[in-house]
């Protein structure tokens, strides 16, 4: 949808969450990876993380914010400094981490009911506390889309929060957490508003 728009989409797979196993990968490996992809851009870009993937984008911003026009979580963490998501999230979803590194220790296996495409999770991205200097801040613009259309979402409060915030602009939607799978023309659309 946004190449049809003339926009170029950069997807990044992040260790451990493509074809390769790398059961050893930290949250600070996947920022470096993005924060490598920034760099290897020359124009101002929307970088977007969904759920886990709003730790990523911080601490990518946080290494180059002027690279950046604009930051997009969608159903996301937006962690401080010394958070994690372990620290973030809901004692239900610790329990679903727990549940899912029985196999092997090292990687946290998705719930059976979630799109076929999920990988097993290196269950060192949960646990390692982000380090961020603040500079993620910059970056002049920052938007938040809550999904309100599932149950045990830990991120409400995290969104009326920021709802609050004259920094951030919100956007609820009336659907599950996956929201580029449930709403791609919608999420499309608030990214396009973005540049």
């Amino acid at each position: 949808i946004l190449a049809a728009h003339g926009h170029k989409a950069v997807p990044v797979t992040l260790a451990g969450l493509g074809e390769a196993p790398a059961p050893l990968a930290n949250l600070d490996a996947h920022i470096g990876e993005v924060a490598h992809a920034v760099k290897s851009h020359d124009d101002e870009l929307v970088i977007v993380g969904q759920s886990y993937g709003g730790m990523v984008v911080s601490g990518a911003a946080d290494v180059a914010p002027s690279q950046i026009r604009a930051l997009v979580y969608v159903d996301a963490y937006v962690p401080d400094s010394g958070d994690s998501v372990w620290s973030l999230t809901t004692p239900r979803f610790r329990d679903l981490f727990v549940a899912g590194v029985k196999s092997d220790g090292l990687n946290c296996a998705p719930p059976p009911n979630l799109d076929p495409r999920c990988r097993p999770q290196p269950i060192g991205t949960f646990l390692q506390s982000i380090n961020l200097s603040g500079r993620w801040r910059e970056v002049p613009r920052k938007s938040y889309v809550g999904a309100f259309g599932w149950e045990g979402s830990p991120f409400l409060d995290l969104y009326e929060r920021l709802s609050r915030d004259p920094g951030w602009s919100t956007i609820a939607l009336d659907c599950g957490h996956n929201v580029a799978r449930l709403k791609p023309d919608v999420l499309a659309h608030i990214l396009l508003g973005q540049v």
